[in-house]
């Protein structure tokens, strides 16, 4: 008889306590069909432990096992590697702080996984808004993410930790999974490094997280930030070349010309083209040296 499979669901979380408690909320009422247990490691990147009366009240009320630590130096790559280190299983999977599952997500994510025999699952990350949002934030559709078919192969530039079922295969002991000097961000390098490894990641459409989108990120300055500030991430990603600047250059250059004529086309459109404008931003801004988030051309 096969044993049952393990998994470790890791969750990295910064002074969001009450977004932390819908999270696990919905993770302890994960399906699993007998196929599989989970236990669930939470990582407080905030040194002030704000995170830790939330994880010990989930503790004394549910079944799933889980585990509390703290990586008090402030870097989500350094509060991964804690993490995976105190996950347990034959699995890792990731969900962000701010997002919360459907209750077949595990099961989508691991059924996938043993399927088509792969090193890793991704799945959707959808929007929730728990208040209405303005009709142009829908419209501009900042917060939406590609998806594709169940079964499609990943390729690296897709991979990130908001939704995803790893094999434990991935991690070698004594080799930190998440490069630390990725200080915002850092997915992108690690499925780099396993795609020349010739590791398989696939999509599954079927395992749905949700991400919390509260009323202080439908602001201009918000998005423009963001924008901004994942351009600038595209810099470090191990695909950057100086033919990327080249298209950046061009595209910035299109993208201001054309902002009026959106304008004339609706809000939603006009800043949908802004916020493209931006990532390219962003890129430029880095490669000349200049952070584009706290530079002075950036305010909140």
């Amino acid at each position: 008889m096969n044993e049952t499979k393990q998994i470790g669901v890791c969750v990295c979380t910064y002074k969001r306590p009450e977004l932390l408690k819908r999270l696990l909320t919905e993770l302890a009422a994960q399906e699993t069909r007998g196929l599989f247990t989970y236990s669930v490691a939470v990582v407080d990147n905030d040194r002030l432990r704000s995170a830790e009366a939330v994880v010990r009240d989930f503790a004394a009320r549910s079944t799933v096992p889980v585990t509390y630590d703290v990586e008090p130096v402030q870097n989500i790559c350094l509060a991964r590697n804690r993490a995976i280190a105190n996950a347990s299983g034959d699995f890792i999977a990731f969900v962000d702080d701010d997002e919360f599952p459907e209750k077949q997500w595990l099961l989508q994510l691991y059924q996938a996984a043993e399927r088509d025999d792969v090193d890793g699952v991704l799945g959707p990350v959808k929007s929730h808004f728990d208040e209405k949002p303005p009709d142009w934030v829908i419209g501009c559709k900042f917060f939406d993410r590609p998806g594709h078919a169940t079964g499609f192969v990943i390729h690296w530039m897709e991979g990130r930790t908001g939704n995803v079922l790893l094999k434990r295969r991935l991690f070698t002991a004594g080799e930190p999974p998440f490069d630390p000097a990725f200080h915002r961000g850092g997915d992108t390098d690690f499925f780099a490094r396993m795609a020349k490894k010739g590791r398989v990641f696939i999509w599954c459409d079927e395992a749905v997280v949700y991400e919390v989108v509260p009323p202080s990120r439908w602001t201009r300055a918000f998005m423009l930030k963001r924008a901004l500030l994942r351009g600038s991430i595209t810099l470090k990603s191990p695909g950057f070349d100086l033919r990327s600047v080249a298209k950046s250059v061009v595209a910035t250059a299109c993208y201001t010309l054309a902002l009026p004529f959106a304008l004339l086309l609706g809000q939603d459109r006009f800043m949908n083209l802004l916020f493209r404008l931006c990532d390219h931003l962003g890129k430029l801004l880095a490669f000349v040296g200049i952070d584009p988030v706290r530079s002075p051309f950036v305010t909140d």
